[in-house]
């Protein structure tokens, strides 16, 4: 039986494990805490320790780079960690399937396809530019198989700390207002976790994948607020929103870290955020799941995992 290394147990790293359970694929998960996941086997160890992680991965036939650390520790930390699961991969047989977004292009106009030059320059974006880059730097050099997928802001069963997570959907299967970033009435594709998943499978099943990052396919892009009145509709409660604007965002953040980082990219939702992922479709197929269904899945989700 074949066997896969996902590091990282949290939204994608789970939705990458159920894609390959329901391929009776053999599946090790990799976290510091060796946090369990139905389905896969748990190991506790630091993606920091290359050698551990070298013994972990043996015989793996792909790795896929799930962790990351605390949002506003990204270009301190992201980049470290990279480097030692590159590494550790380095020399095996093993395909490294790198979960990425869409930071790396920086503010677009029209849709976005992979064909952009990746030219952010706030914090996160040229870590994820460069991080991008120095994968690509190996792939090149033939020391490494890699790929990637990239997402957009992702919603979905664990998927927590996401623009639509914790602060979107608990308030609103209450009744409550949410909070919506940016312009209402902008078009944003929303990413669902569990899509993400399967597409980072099949890039690691397919040799045709190598070398270059693809997006993950998508439910067509709605505006803000459409997304909040189909979540809210689904939910059987009314759509009650607030504003986040750049103002509360600096004075929120001014206490709670993470979001100290939302300015930088505000700009995904205040203008169209239109991801085009027919790249991906035409070679891998088109497998998004309509909105519809993933937020009634998501709702139903929450409403189990809500007190």
């Amino acid at each position: 039986m074949s066997n896969h290394v996902v590091l990282g147990a949290g939204p994608v790293g789970r939705a990458i494990v159920q894609s390959l359970v329901s391929r009776q694929i053999d599946v090790t998960v990799v976290s510091r805490a060796g946090t369990e996941v139905p389905g896969a086997r748990s190991i506790a160890a630091s993606v920091l320790d290359t050698d551990r992680l070298k013994e972990v991965i043996a015989g793996a036939e792909a790795v896929y780079q799930a962790s990351q650390p605390e949002y506003h520790r990204w270009p301190e930390e992201f980049p470290v960690m990279q480097d030692s699961i590159v590494r550790a991969v380095r020399g095996s047989d093993a395909v490294l399937v790198a979960v990425e977004n869409l930071y790396g292009y920086g503010p677009v106009k029209g849709s976005m396809s992979e064909s952009l030059p990746l030219v952010a320059t706030g914090r996160k974006g040229k870590v994820r530019s460069d991080m991008w880059r120095a994968l690509e730097a190996e792939s090149k050099a033939e020391r490494l198989k890699v790929t990637a997928g990239r997402g957009s802001d992702f919603f979905g069963p664990f998927a927590e700390g996401s623009a639509v997570g914790d602060r979107f959907f608990p308030p609103l299967i209450a009744g409550k207002k949410v909070g919506v970033m940016g312009n209402p009435d902008a078009l944003h594709t929303y990413t669902y976790v569990k899509d993400f998943g399967e597409a980072l499978v099949r890039l690691a099943l397919d040799e045709r994948s190598l070398g270059r990052a693809w997006h993950v396919p998508n439910a067509p892009a709605v505006s803000n607020q459409k997304f909040l009145e189909m979540a809210a509709a689904i939910a059987g409660v009314q759509p009650k929103s607030k504003t986040l604007g750049l103002a509360m965002m600096k004075t929120v953040g001014l206490f709670i870290p993470a979001v100290r980082e939302l300015p930088e990219v505000l700009y995904e939702f205040e203008e169209d955020f239109v991801v085009d992922d027919s790249d991906y479709a035409s070679t891998f197929g088109d497998h998004a799941t309509a909105l519809d269904q993933s937020l009634s899945e998501t709702i139903e989700w929450w409403r189990s995992h809500t007190k």
